[in-house]
């Protein structure tokens, strides 16, 4: 039969026939399942193989042989002499090698102070361990015998001595700095910040200011309580806090019982150098809320000044015009502190610092709430800030106490506050125009 020729027919593929019959006899494609089934049988069948590969190993190493340990003769008991018994080898004693062919399987010994032991196989060492241990049951049977209790042994050498210490450069120089840097400072400082040593040494300054500079006339200083807590809430003015020093320093200076007045200061304050600290020092206080409740439970004088930075900012034309008392948080303080209220009026502060005018908008980027613009600032620069001498008259009222008719639980009512701070600032305003009225001029009084 003669071979086709490629390209003899036109549609062939150019596959012989002998070609067409492999590929019919091949299997035909599986899927993806069917291949990875064939896998894992394939792999299976390894894991197989190997296991009795390692089972044939296994069976074909010598095993070995255990060497039986020669039963001990048994002896028949002795009958018990009045002999002494003899004392216990020493524990220095080494043991015997164990022969050729001897068990080396040992039984555990029995817990003790040192709790299971650890078994050691012979010859490495297991005669130091028994020496360790009678040494130390020695040692805690005489402690037991000399009544102290069980002891464990000390180490037997010293401990090693403290490294000597390194001395600073110059340190005659440091040690005079500190001693210069305290001189004046106390070591015992309030959780507010009044340092006793510094107020003691600001009662020159205020007694110069309260005596001869602003020539204070102080009356109803037996409105205040000798003891307790109370409330003392004031009008504000004079662009900087010299009211609330000038009280603080009358009711120390002039009460009988020379009580200590905290007053709360406004933020803006502590935004000036060193002006906050130093009132922080003598006694101010920050004014918050939570400040106030803690110096009331401590049975202290807190002094308030409601209308806040509205009061120290009016202008001079509107001098001695009480403004709104805020939300009245002052009333809520009282009525939740069980504290008595003390109106107290202030006159003589808004001549200080006459304020014609205020700058806000430069202000802000420093902190503070205005520059204030009066005859004197900034005309002339640092000296404009000094006081005029202005002369000055504080009265105390009598005590306001709400609790007595509303109790604590009419802190929450908003209308009821609102209603009683209103008539706290109309007593206020009544004792600041009487004043006003009696004082002549402004200079002399």
């Amino acid at each position: 039969m003669a071979k086709s020729i490629l390209g003899d027919d036109p549609f062939s593929t150019g596959k012989s026939k002998e070609g067409e019959k492999k590929a019919a006899e091949r299997p035909a494609p599986v899927g993806k399942r069917e291949r990875e089934r064939e896998r894992e049988r394939e792999r299976e069948r390894e894991r197989e193989r190997e296991r009795a590969q390692a089972q044939a190993q296994a069976q074909a190493r010598p095993a070995k042989k255990k060497v039986a340990k020669a039963p001990t003769p048994t002896k028949k008991p002795e009958p018990v002499t009045a002999e002494p018994v003899a004392p216990p080898p020493p524990a220095a004693e080494v043991e015997a090698p164990r022969a050729v062919g001897e068990a080396e399987a040992t039984e555990p010994a029995p817990a003790d102070d040192y709790g299971p032991s650890i078994d050691v196989p012979p010859g490495h060492g297991s005669h130091l361990t028994d020496e360790l241990r009678q040494g130390e049951q020695s040692g805690l049977g005489a402690a037991r015998v000399g009544g102290l209790g069980p002891q464990r042994l000390g180490p037997s050498f010293p401990p090693p001595p403290p490294a000597p210490r390194r001395k600073m450069p110059l340190e005659f120089l440091w040690r005079r700095w500190r001693e210069i840097a305290m001189r004046d400072r106390s070591e015992v400082v309030d959780e507010f910040g009044r340092d006793p040593h510094v107020a003691a040494r600001m009662d020159p300054v205020l007694e110069f200011l309260y005596k001869r500079w602003f020539r204070v006339d102080v009356e109803g200083m037996g409105h205040i309580p000798a003891e307790g807590r109370a409330l003392l809430v004031s009008n504000h003015s004079g662009t900087l806090p010299y009211d609330g020093a000038m009280i603080m320093y009358a009711v120390h200076r002039d009460h009988a019982e020379h009580r200590a007045v905290r007053p709360l200061v406004e933020d803006f304050v502590f935004h000036f150098p060193y002006l906050g600290t130093l009132m922080n020092r003598i006694g101010g206080v920050r004014a918050c809320q939570e400040n106030a409740e803690r110096l009331l439970a401590q049975d202290q004088l807190v002094a308030v000044f409601p209308e806040g930075i509205k009061g120290v900012g009016k202008l001079f034309s509107q001098r001695y015009q009480l403004q709104r008392f805020g939300r009245g948080g002052f009333v809520k303080l009282a009525l939740a502190c069980d504290a008595p209220i003390i109106p107290t009026a202030v006159v003589g502060a808004e001549e200080i610092h006459p304020m014609l005018s205020k700058v806000t908008w430069l202000a802000k980027s420093v902190g503070i709430p205005y520059v204030p613009i009066t005859p004197t600032f900034p005309l002339l620069g640092p000296l404009g800030l000094v006081p005029l001498p202005a002369k000055w008259f504080i009265a105390f009222g009598e005590p306001m106490y709400f609790n007595a008719d509303y109790g604590p639980e009419a802190a929450g009512d908003r209308i009821l506050v609102n209603k009683l701070a209103e008539q706290v600032r109309q007593r206020i305003q009544e004792m600041v125009d009487g004043l006003r009225a009696r004082r002549g001029s402004v200079l002399l009084g």
